[in-house]
């Protein structure tokens, strides 16, 4: 993939400052994924390889997979709100006519914010509660509440792009699922 293309599937259509921030949380989540799977990827073939080659399995491959999967899920799930993959309920939606539609987007994308920021904050309070326990991982000997770490993170930034994806749609003529995706279906797609 060359240097253009890849600058463009960060850029945003937002204006300003919502734009930086946007492109920046799109650059965090790229990151974030890849590294988790590409890690997570070489643990797992490391410790097939040692133990059916070398009669050794690696002891800490289990728990960097299990904070590799928490990583993952939680970076994951902002990346699914920014693509507008997330699971919809919309047959009543889909009956309205399109001002109606807008405020729903409008309403359902910033009620899901909230939710994801209130996530954030019960998160915090269950890792300050994780982390006074003072448990260590077997293996890593790492603290419990730092494979937590991910999780207020990643609500955070979810909450983040559904609060952007309100904005856009106040902003905008259009019908966004999405800053990046407009409302409507494939033409694979059929609506039922």
């Amino acid at each position: 993939m060359d240097e253009t293309t890849e600058k463009d599937s960060h850029e945003s259509s937002l204006p300003g400052v919502l734009g930086m921030i946007d492109s920046a949380i799109s650059r965090v989540e790229s990151v974030l994924l890849a590294a988790g799977v590409l890690m997570m990827a070489a643990n797992t073939i490391a410790n097939v390889v040692g133990r059916y080659v070398f009669q050794y399995s690696l002891f800490f491959s289990e728990e960097l997979n299990r904070i590799l999967i928490i990583l993952i899920t939680f970076a994951g799930i902002s990346y699914a709100a920014r693509q507008g993959r997330h699971i919809r309920m919309s047959a009543i939606y889909d009956a309205l006519p399109p001002p109606a539609r807008k405020g729903f987007m409008v309403l359902i994308a910033a009620v899901t914010a909230l939710c994801m920021f209130a996530l954030c904050y019960f998160s915090i309070g269950y890792i300050s509660k994780v982390a006074t326990s003072g448990r260590v991982l077997p293996a890593l000997q790492l603290p419990v509440y730092w494979i937590f770490l991910w999780v207020p993170v990643g609500f955070f930034m979810t909450g983040l792009q559904y609060s952007l994806t309100a904005i856009k749609n106040i902003v905008s003529k259009d019908i966004y699922l999405s800053t990046r995706v407009l409302e409507g279906y494939d033409n694979d797609e059929q609506e039922i």
